[in-house]
């Protein structure tokens, strides 16, 4: 297995992706040390990973707490030896449907602060744990206004971009130390936790929110979550040892065109406009 001897901290493990990436890096071969705030969900993803045969541990760790974090890294480090992976998919609060003219500038900030808190803090953390060990891979996650004008996204927008950049210039400072910082962009998920609870209640409103969000992709789809896990899986994989300092788009498209004017020639598989 591609991740054996890797040990990696995920955290916000509880919620739906951090979850999946957690799950894809112990089928992997890594030992996982899944964290959040609240240990059920967290328990519940180690006990799935466990069951598969895979190794994994739980903590509480508030990733907005610098102490917190400190304490846990080392904590792994005194056990294991290594950090040799860490992944940040805590969730963040966002008010989104309301034109930015009209967004209280609270609600703007809000999400790009915490956003840049919680990944700085994580990344730095153990960043310099990694500069020491002289190897490591820091992985974050944004979404498509990351890449694109994305009207009514409020701060979510803002806090894409400024993760990319942050994700780039962490980069370029611990590259010499032999430590890897990439960031994947995707699309959403429509199994992801948020998605399938609206698409569950909410059917008809969400049946042409979701054709409209294929349409807006080069593949006519959207990136599930074992599309996203599989690419965390390679990009902290000795496979992808030369990348590093960029942004990886999983969004089927939806960055690099308006893909809604290419539609489906019913005659043939050719697309046109």
């Amino acid at each position: 297995m591609i991740l054996n001897n890797k040990n990696a901290i995920i955290y916000g493990a509880g919620g739906s992706l951090g979850g999946a990436v957690a799950k894809a890096l112990a089928a992997s071969g890594a030992r996982v040390f899944l964290t959040g705030r609240n240990i059920a969900p967290v328990q519940q993803v180690a006990d799935e990973i466990l069951a598969a045969g895979g190794s994994a541990e739980t903590a509480v760790v508030d990733a907005l707490n610098e102490a917190a974090i400190k304490q846990h890294l080392n904590s792994v480090v005194v056990q294991t030896g290594t950090v040799d992976i860490i992944f940040n998919a805590i969730g963040v609060d966002v008010i989104q449907n309301i034109p930015l003219v009209d967004l209280p500038v609270d609600d703007f900030v809000r999400p790009v602060t915490v956003t840049l808190q919680t990944q700085f803090l994580t990344a730095a953390a153990a960043g310099k744990v990694m500069m020491k060990q002289g190897s490591g891979v820091i992985l974050s996650l944004t979404a498509t206004p990351g890449g694109i004008g994305y009207p009514y996204t409020g701060g979510f927008a803002a806090a894409c971009c400024a993760l990319e950049c942050f994700s780039c210039n962490l980069a370029s400072e611990l590259g010499v130390y032999g430590v890897r910082v990439v960031n994947m962009r995707s699309g959403g998920s429509p199994d992801s936790r948020v998605f399938k609870t609206a698409i569950d209640t909410q059917p008809e409103v969400m049946a042409p929110i979701m054709q409209k969000m294929k349409n807006d992709t080069m593949l006519k789809s959207m990136p599930l979550m074992a599309d996203i896990a599989n690419l965390a899986v390679f990009l902290v994989s000795d496979m992808a040892a030369k990348i590093t300092g960029v942004t990886i788009d999983i969004t089927c498209g939806t960055t690099a065109a308006l893909n809604y004017r290419a539609v489906a020639n019913a005659e043939d598989s050719r697309h046109t406009i």
